[in-house]
């Protein structure tokens, strides 16, 4: 994930310092273990979080080239999974909804940032990455509106905070209402932030749930673009230089492979196994660059946004699935 490129710059200092030596060989077995059957997303991300707090994070200048890399071969190799018919029927149920809370996510985070008198440019990294993707929105975003260190680091730690809570309270919310897996990978898709979170809760629910939210998703990550640009013209950047998420067309072209050559489809489950285990990994590195220092960086009213923009999105898409899908 993009979330950490710059919280890395900052690395904090866990609770009790254990000496390298031990902090090095409690991460590699915490590490060795999500590669197994054992992990799942949800306890690789609380592996993360516990080693982030008490024994740090040994390589974690490293960690953002390695989480960005994963999450994106491992969104790639779960394309091999999926059908291009349903996932366009997906595509096509989530785009209104999708255009709906992007909208409605960046004007009310708009109001929230004036009303809590929050810099300009943290509110409106918090802001899209609520709206769009979470960390990859921030991390394209940033450059855009030439945005400082600080305010991106903010950004990014108050997102992921967030995003690491929807991970373990979505699935038991939507069990709670009964959510169809449908349903389930629709609001994923529009109110968890991160896509590495997303797939992580929709795998858990079911497999119709993480095909609708993943295609979902990533439909949603190409409206960086447009954001980006639209970005530029509201800072007056007029170089508006954009990044392209290019790993999406690979994900496409995974799916018509799987759709159209029998062979592909063969080797397919084998590819998804690999997919969910980087994910797993994914999310277990990501939960590791997470310190205290980090988070506490966030500050109050940086983080009172985020959760106010989140528990409305949550609240408003969680009844626009249940009364309209």
């Amino acid at each position: 994930m993009e979330t950490q490129h710059c919280l890395a710059n900052n690395p904090g200092k866990a609770l009790f310092d254990t000496g390298e030596s031990t902090s090095k060989a409690v991460f590699i077995i915490c590490l060795v273990f999500c590669l197994t059957p054992f992990a799942s997303p949800a306890i690789a991300l609380l592996a993360g979080l516990l080693i982030a707090q008490f024994t740090g994070h040994p390589y974690l200048h490293l960690n953002h080239k390695a989480t960005h890399l994963l999450l994106q071969v491992s969104v790639v190799g779960l394309g091999f999974g999926m059908n291009v018919h349903s996932a366009m029927q997906a595509g096509r149920e989530g785009v209104l909804f999708t255009i709906a809370s992007i909208t409605a996510t960046l004007t009310f985070g708009y109001l929230m940032g004036r009303w809590l008198n929050i810099e300009k440019k943290t509110s409106y990294l918090i802001s899209a990455g609520t709206a769009i993707c979470g960390g990859s929105a921030i991390a394209a975003i940033s450059p855009v509106i030439k945005a400082e260190e600080k305010q991106i680091s903010v950004a990014l730690g108050c997102v992921f905070v967030l995003n690491s809570v929807a991970l373990f309270i979505f699935p038991v919310i939507g069990h709670h209402f009964n959510l169809s897996q449908t349903q389930f990978g629709l609001w994923c898709a529009i109110a968890i932030h991160d896509t590495s979170s997303v797939v992580g809760a929709a795998a858990k629910y079911g497999p119709r749930a993480l095909e609708v939210a993943t295609t979902v998703k990533l439909a949603r990550a190409l409206w960086i673009i447009p954001v980006s640009f639209m970005s530029a013209f509201v800072f007056k950047n007029k170089s508006k230089k954009v990044s392209v998420p290019y790993f999406i067309g690979l994900f496409i072209l995974a799916m018509v492979a799987n759709t159209y050559i029998p062979t592909i489809a063969v080797l397919s489950p084998y590819i998804i196994t690999i997919a969910k285990t980087g994910l797993t990994l994914t999310l277990f590195l990501i939960g590791a660059g997470l310190s205290g220092k980090v988070m506490m960086a966030v500050g109050i009213k940086p983080l009172l946004q985020g959760i106010m923009l989140w528990i409305a999105i949550s609240v408003t898409a969680l009844y626009a699935v249940m009364h309209l899908v």
